[in-house]
């Protein structure tokens, strides 16, 4: 019997055993494990980075051309163009134009026409992004012969695209500087901080002024068009258009003529000049020395002679209406109310004038060496009176004082629109006492504050709203820019001051200009004014150099106009420096609002007449 049993012919034994019953089940479970991956993966691209992955599509297909919105113009009171838009032609590329081989040649023939270092080029396009669908402008305000050498290069220049742009004129330049101040492209500091506004790199905002403060109204939304372009980046067709909205013009509560003589009265002088209605507090002028031109800012790069115009010692830019200084005199009105409000002097008060009076063992002086004998409020306000105003000072005290100051609106900023440049001034107390100078307040501090000295600072345009208090009869008034319907009393809080404190207040001031230290003020030119003088004890690099003011509201008996005039280091004295001013600016205000009124003597037109025929007979 055979051991082995030849097996069947042809048959094959499969000799594998392992794992052939768990082999259907591995192939099935990779492949759903392998379908589901798959599937993952495009629902996650299609889904959650599906819009991402469109946008980065389109971005090489689709170009966005934008349009700048033009912004809104700005008119004074009575309508008169202040600030406008003109159209210069600028340069643009993509933001992908330097990393193209061609730019080696486009680079240097732009830096050449342009005269712009062509890394400067560079950077702006690199700043903007590769990926970015916007063209980003690299020079505005084309010469002619700029113009003419792109057409000259263009078959260079295939990628430079010249557009039309909107840039801010302003037709009155320096006359107007501090109030529109002026617009400039934004910064890189300022771009991080506005990106989120939908500001752009090559933006224009406003940086100062009415500018500054209306942004928002002036600036209008960007429109553009949408076009779809091939892959060297020419355009085929345009998807869609959108329109720039142009910015909400302004009308302001200026009035350019007042402006103007403002302007002109103000001389070479540095220093500032407000007018104001106070019923309302509405700014009629602003005037500030020394001035500049707003139009420089609109060029794409200043040159060194421009920035000498807005920078050095004088500080240009500043807005001096809006800075601080010792008030003098004029806070005699401050001065007068907290003795009458206090209660503790009667409007019949009559009080003796010295040459000097020695107070706390402090010896403070007349301004005339002399006194003036017996003097009322009145009085005492027609002369300027120190030494009255001391007895008053010490009577009432310093915390009745500092109250009656900050009642005013001192010490803090009068809600005007410039909110960024406005200083809130100082009013001095114990605390600043104590934290500045480590000692107490004396009765030598207060004595020194009622005359507006000492460490008391206000600004002309606060100076401004402390006497619109008597002008209007008891009301702080807030100044604004903005010209609108609204009642008066929208824009003023009442004082609450006794009417006879407002009676001695009008009547003092009245005896200023008429019989006291502003007679200058006193002629037929004008109707009755009524105003204070100031002469602010100040040095200037070592020297001594006295600030000069003057405020004044006509016609004395019902106000229209309320002009303070601020001469900075003039080194005379605010009746015979200060006063001037307003009276010039008033002879035009008047004089033109009612011709047939208040004009100037015969006699004297008649020798201004016999002067300029002598002239021209020289000439």
């Amino acid at each position: 019997m055979a051991l082995l049993q030849p097996s069947p012919l042809g048959q094959k034994k499969d000799t594998r055993t392992v794992g052939r019953s768990y082999q259907p089940t591995f192939v099935i479970l990779f492949t759903l494990l392998m379908m589901t991956g798959i599937g993952a993966r495009l629902a996650y691209l299609q889904i959650v980075q599906g819009a991402n992955h469109r946008q980065r599509a389109e971005a090489n297909r689709i170009r966005m051309i934008p349009k700048q919105p033009e912004r809104g113009s700005i008119f004074d009171r009575n309508g008169k163009l202040l600030a406008s838009t003109r159209h210069p032609r600028s340069v643009y590329l993509w933001p992908m134009a330097h990393t193209k081989p061609s730019w080696s040649v486009v680079g240097s023939r732009l830096s050449q026409i342009l005269q712009i270092p062509q890394e400067e080029i560079e950077k702006k396009l690199e700043d903007a992004g590769a990926n970015s669908s916007t063209l980003i402008r690299i020079a505005r305000d084309l010469t002619e012969a700029q113009i003419t050498a792109l057409k000259e290069y263009e078959t260079e220049l295939k990628d430079v695209e010249v557009h039309t742009e909107a840039v801010r004129y302003y037709p009155h330049g320096r006359e107007l500087a501090h109030v529109i101040g002026y617009t400039r492209e934004l910064t890189a500091e300022q771009l991080q901080k506005k990106r989120h506004e939908g500001y752009r790199l090559g933006d224009v905002i406003g940086q100062m002024g009415i500018e500054k403060a209306y942004e928002k109204t002036l600036r209008g939304e960007w429109g553009g068009q949408q076009v779809e372009v091939d892959g060297a980046g020419r355009p085929l067709r345009v998807l869609g258009e959108k329109d720039a909205k142009p910015g909400n013009d302004l009308h302001l509560t200026i009035d350019l003529d007042v402006q103007k003589a403002a302007e002109k009265a103000l001389k070479n002088r540095n220093g500032a000049i407000i007018a104001l209605n106070p019923k309302n507090g509405s700014v009629l002028a602003m005037v500030s020395h020394p001035t500049f031109d707003p139009n420089i800012f609109s060029k794409q790069k200043l040159s060194k002679k421009d920035w000498e115009t807005v920078q050095g010692v004088e500080h240009p830019l500043v807005n001096r209406a809006l800075s601080a200084f010792p008030p003098a005199s004029t806070f005699k009105i401050v001065t007068t109310t907290a003795g009458l409000e206090s209660g503790k002097f009667s409007p019949k008060t009559v009080l003796q004038t010295y040459g000097s009076l020695t107070i706390g063992g402090t010896r403070f002086g007349e301004w005339n060496h002399a006194g003036f004998g017996p003097l009322g409020f009145v009085g005492a306000m027609q002369w300027s009176s120190d030494t009255f105003f001391y007895q008053i000072g010490r009577g009432i005290g310093g915390p009745t004082l500092i109250e009656w100051t900050r009642k005013y609106g001192f010490g803090k900023k009068t809600g005007f629109e410039f909110t960024s440049e406005e200083v809130k001034g100082l009013v001095p107390d114990q605390a600043w006492k104590k934290r500045a100078w480590k000692t107490d307040w004396t009765i030598g501090d207060t004595i020194n504050m009622t005359i507006g000295q000492g460490a008391l600072q206000t600004t002309p345009l606060q100076v401004a709203v402390m006497f619109a208090v008597p002008a209007n009869g008891g009301y702080r008034v807030q100044p604004h820019l903005l010209k609108d319907n609204e009642d008066a009393k929208s824009w003023r809080s009442n004082l609450n001051m006794k009417p006879e404190t407002i009676k001695i207040l009008r009547e003092g001031l009245r005896k200023v200009v008429s019989e006291g230290t502003g007679k200058v003020l006193n002629q037929p030119t004008v109707p009755p004014v009524a105003g204070k003088s100031g002469t602010a004890e100040a040095w200037n690099r070592g020297v001594k150099q006295n600030h000069a003011w003057f405020g004044a509201y006509a016609p004395a008996d019902k106000p229209e106009i309320l002009i303070v005039a601020f001469a900075e280091h003039s080194g005379g004295g605010g009746g015979s420096v200060a006063a001037p001013m307003i009276l010039e600016i008033m002879e035009g205000y008047f004089q033109r609002k009612y011709p047939l009124r208040y004009q100037k003597p015969a006699t004297e037109v008649s020798q201004s007449q016999n002067t300029n025929s002598v002239n021209r007979r020289r000439n």
